[in-house]
């Protein structure tokens, strides 16, 4: 395999990464949301219920600009505050997936269909490659991302 062939993939994978911001960033505002926040609305769908400093972690934001983030979706009626049972000082983060899925599914609608349409193109065979190369650059961006 040629470098040249390599560089093409990389940049593939590059033009990927800038599209799918795009996306959300339009999906996002569409949502009244900001890209950024709509992603990590996503990270506690995901997730599920966490603490403010487990979200804080998990995005690396500042516990300020989390206590920003959750205030934002809070005022949407995306998320609420919860106090621990076990200790009323930790907060618990909770999104309301009835509202976060109602609000965000029908924007996906069409994306969604047409990926799903997309993956059963291939054959079983070039979905393992697919599994393999997003698993492994996975992996690769969280470790770079443990080593900053």
């Amino acid at each position: 395999m040629g470098t040249e062939f390599i560089t093409q993939i990389r940049r593939l994978s590059q033009l990927y990464a800038y599209t799918s911001i795009q996306m959300h960033e339009a999906i996002g505002r569409k949502a009244g949301l900001s890209g950024t926040d709509h992603k990590y609305l996503g990270f506690l769908m995901q997730k599920g219920q966490m603490t403010a400093g487990e979200l804080s972690t998990l995005t690396g934001l500042t516990t300020g600009a989390i206590t920003g983030l959750i205030d934002r979706l809070e005022k949407k009626k995306l998320v609420k505050r919860q106090f621990a049972e076990d200790d009323r000082r930790k907060v618990i983060i909770v999104p309301d997936t009835k509202k976060i899925m109602a609000l965000l599914e029908p924007l996906y609608k069409e994306f969604r269909g047409q990926s799903e349409k997309l993956i059963a193109s291939f054959s079983n065979k070039e979905l393992k490659v697919l599994e393999k190369y997003f698993s492994v650059a996975i992996d690769i961006m969280n470790e770079t991302t443990n080593k900053l």
